[in-house]
């Protein structure tokens, strides 16, 4: 199942219905119209979503409606919060609206770590990995980095912005089925 990540301020807007979209900078994203995707926020997953449509526009193509969508009351504040998220955005970079669904908001949050590592703690692997895994260069960098910062967010920050968690997230797993495989880590869940 595919993820779709939010700060945790966005939280009770998703979960009341006010949010029902988000705007990417980069590229596509690899979703389309009918996949379900589990929804995070804040560090949790709180619900299931099913993906409506996926749009490209340019920034200065964005709406009012889109602004709504996104849970926002104009377009101003959408174009104040994409400056927010992404340093070095302009009018004319390339967006992606991915516009969704919930179907399932959860009573109670669950940690992402707890869906993405079987219950393992992304910094408990990140530390093992590095001590007993020969890793390809680019993963030791990555999973190094999310080390010295602490965080998914931040280490994608420092990458250059949200859109690198992926590229993290995704050596990180790769690094959890091998320590998995070893029998270094075992399911929590």
């Amino acid at each position: 199942m595919r993820h779709l990540e939010f700060d945790g301020r966005y939280t009770r807007a998703i979960l009341e219905g006010k949010k029902r979209s988000t705007v990417r900078k980069g590229k596509k994203p690899n979703l389309n119209p009918g996949d379900e995707v589990l929804i995070h926020a804040g560090g949790y997953v709180i619900g299931r979503a099913v993906v409506e449509r996926v749009e490209c526009r340019r920034v200065q193509e964005l709406t009012d409606d889109d602004a709504v969508s996104d849970g926002f009351s104009r377009r101003e504040e959408l174009l104040e919060a994409l400056r927010r998220h992404y340093k070095s955005i302009s009018d004319v970079d390339t967006v992606h609206i991915i516009r969704f669904r919930m179907v399932e908001c959860f009573e109670k949050p669950v940690l992402s770590s707890d869906y993405a590592y079987e219950g393992n703690v992304p910094l408990t692997i990140a530390e093992m990995a590095l001590k007993n895994l020969s890793l390809p260069e680019r993963d030791r960098e990555l999973i190094e980095l999310f080390l010295q910062s602490g965080s998914l967010r931040k280490a994608a920050y420092r990458l250059g912005g949200p859109d690198k968690r992926r590229e993290i997230r995704e050596a990180l797993r790769r690094a959890y089925l091998e320590l998995k495989e070893a029998g270094l880590v075992k399911s929590r869940v």
